[in-house]
C-alpha cells in the first residue's frame, strides 16, 4: 500500500491494482521502495510506475529530464524502462537527500555489475532548471507542488516538438477536483496546482490529459511552437 491514503479513486479499485501488479523482482529496488514506503518517503506510486515504465518503454524515450530526485527510487526505474541505454538528468534541493539519492544509485549500478547515464544535480530547480541544456524526450516533474508552473516556464529551452512533459501529483489527494477533501494549510497549493492544470489544459502549445492514476498524472504533448 502506498504511504498515504489516496482519494482520487475508491480504496477498493486502489488494492486490487497493487494486488495485481507482480512483485518487483530486483532485490534491491524492492527494499529501495519499502524502505521508502516505511520512512514516509514521497516516490512515484507503484501503479503510476508501472503506466510510466509502459509508456517510456511504447515512446521509444531515450532522455529523460527528472525535477525531484528524492532518494533516487523514479531515477532508477526510468533508466531500466530505457534499456540503461538513454540519459537522465536529475534535480534535487535537498543535500541529504541528493547525497541518499547518489549512495542508492552507486550502489545498484554495483548490483547489476553495469554502468548507465545518470546525472545528479543538487540544485533548487525553482531557478536552477535554467542552467540544464540540452534537449529532452520526456520531462518528470515531481517536485514541489505549488511550483509546477515555475519549473515548466524553465523547461521551454528543453522541449522540442513531441517531448512529453508528465506532471505527478497534480489531483493531490483529490483536493485539486474539490474542496470537500481541502486541507486549509494546503490552501496555496491547491490554487497554484489548479492554475498549472487550466494552463496544460488551454495553451495552445500543449496537448494534455489528466489520468486518475495514483495521485493524479498529467501528460502533455508539446506541439512545438513559441513560448508566451
Amino acid at each position: 500500500m502506498s504511504y498515504y491514503p489516496g482519494k482520487i479513486n475508491d480504496e477498493y479499485v486502489k488494492e486490487y491494482i497493487e494486488k495485481i501488479i507482480p512483485k518487483e523482482e530486483n532485490e534491491f529496488i524492492y527494499e529501495l521502495r519499502k524502505y521508502a514506503n516505511e520512512k514516509n518517503v514521497p516516490i512515484i506510486e507503484v501503479e503510476t510506475e508501472k503506466m510510466l515504465e509502459v509508456f517510456i518503454k511504447a515512446s521509444n524515450i531515450k532522455s529523460i529530464l527528472e525535477v525531484g530526485t528524492a532518494i533516487g527510487y523514479s531515477s532508477i526505474i526510468f533508466s531500466r524502462a530505457m534499456n540503461y541505454n538513454g540519459k537522465l538528468t536529475s534535480l534535487e534541493i535537498n543535500k541529504e537527500t541528493h547525497e541518499i539519492a547518489k549512495k542508492n544509485i552507486k550502489e545498484y549500478k554495483e548490483s547489476l555489475n553495469i554502468d548507465f547515464d545518470i546525472k545528479l544535480v543538487l540544485a533548487d530547480a525553482k531557478t536552477g532548471l535554467e542552467s540544464v541544456k540540452g534537449i529532452y524526450d520526456l520531462i518528470f516533474i515531481d517536485a514541489a507542488k505549488g511550483h509546477y508552473k515555475k519549473f515548466y516556464d524553465q523547461i521551454t529551452e528543453n522541449l522540442k516538438e513531441g517531448s512529453i512533459i508528465i506532471s505527478d501529483n497534480v489531483l493531490f489527494k483529490g483536493m485539486i477536483a474539490t474542496d470537500e477533501y481541502m486541507i486549509r494549510r494546503k490552501k496555496t497549493i491547491v490554487k497554484r496546482m489548479r492554475e498549472y492544470i487550466d494552463f496544460l489544459m488551454n495553451s495552445p502549445l500543449l496537448t494534455t490529459t489528466v489520468i486518475p492514476i495514483g495521485d493524479g498524472v498529467a501528460i502533455s504533448y508539446y506541439n512545438g511552437g513559441q513560448h508566451e
